[in-house]
C-alpha cells in the first residue's frame, strides 16, 4: 500500500484519469475538479488507505447499448475511486501480467485484438483448421468474490490491499437513486476490473492451452 500512495505513482494515476475523462460517479465530481479537491483532502485519504479504513463509494449504474442489441451495464466509480483504483493497478499489473498466458490478449498492456487475430492467422498458416470464438456471457456480472480473493491472496501479502480490493468488489450500485448491495461480480467501468478479470481467467487460459497441446 505504501507503493500505491507514493507520490510519483499517484501523480501518474492522476494523469491517466485525466486522459480517460469519463462521466462523474454518484458524488457528481467531474474529472477536472479532482486535482483541486486533492490539494485539500489527499492527506486524509492517504492516511485512510495506509491504516486500512478507506471505504469506497458505490458505483453509478450506466447502461450502454450493445451493437448486437441489448445493453451493457457499466458501474461508474467516483473520480476519486478511479484514481485509487488506477494507483493500485499500476502496482499490481507489473506483478501479475508477466505470469499470464502468452496467448492471452484481452485487457493487457501492449496487446490488442488485432494481434490476437494475427496469431490466429499464423496458426492457420501452420496447418490448423479451426478458430474458436468463446464469449462468456455476463462474465463481469458473475465473478465470484471469494474465488477471486483466494487467487489474489496467493500473490498479495498486504492485508490492507486485500481488504480494499474486497471493498471495491462489494461496493454497492446506485440505480435510479437507490443503492443496491452486490454479492458477486466486478463492475465494468473501473480501472481495476480488467486486471481482476484476467486474474480469474488465467487458469482457464492455461487449461485451454494445455488441452490444445500448445
Amino acid at each position: 500500500m505504501e507503493r500505491v500512495v507514493e507520490r510519483g505513482n499517484v501523480k501518474a494515476a492522476l494523469e491517466r484519469v485525466r486522459r480517460n475523462k469519463g462521466s462523474p460517479g454518484i458524488d457528481g465530481m467531474q474529472v477536472e475538479e479532482l486535482e483541486p479537491w486533492l490539494w485539500d483532502n489527499w492527506e486524509a485519504v492517504r492516511a485512510q488507505l495506509l491504516d486500512g479504513s478507506y471505504q469506497p463509494q458505490p458505483v453509478r449504474e450506466q447502461e450502454i447499448p450493445k451493437s448486437g442489441g441489448g445493453v451493457r451495464k457499466l458501474g461508474i466509480p467516483t473520480v476519486l475511486d478511479r484514481l485509487i483504483q488506477q494507483s493500485i493497478l499500476q502496482v499490481l499489473q507489473p506483478m501479475f501480467d508477466p505470469t499470464f498466458s502468452e496467448h492471452s490478449y484481452g485487457f493487457r498492456p501492449g496487446r490488442s485484438a488485432h494481434e490476437a487475430v494475427c496469431e490466429a492467422q499464423r496458426y492457420i498458416q501452420e496447418g490448423r483448421s479451426w478458430v474458436v470464438d468463446v464469449d462468456l456471457e455476463k462474465f463481469f456480472d458473475r465473478v465470484n468474490h471469494d474465488v477471486l480473493m483466494g487467487r489474489l491472496e496467493k500473490r498479495i501479502g498486504d492485508k490492507r490491499m486485500l481488504r480494499l480490493i474486497r471493498r471495491y468488489l462489494e461496493a454497492g450500485v446506485m440505480a435510479n437513486g437507490v443503492v443496491m448491495e452486490r454479492y458477486e461480480g466486478t463492475p465494468q467501468g473501473g480501472p481495476l476490473s480488467p486486471l481482476l478479470a484476467n486474474v480469474l481467467l488465467d487458469e482457464v487460459d492455461k487449461e485451454l492451452r494445455s488441452g490444445c497441446g500448445r
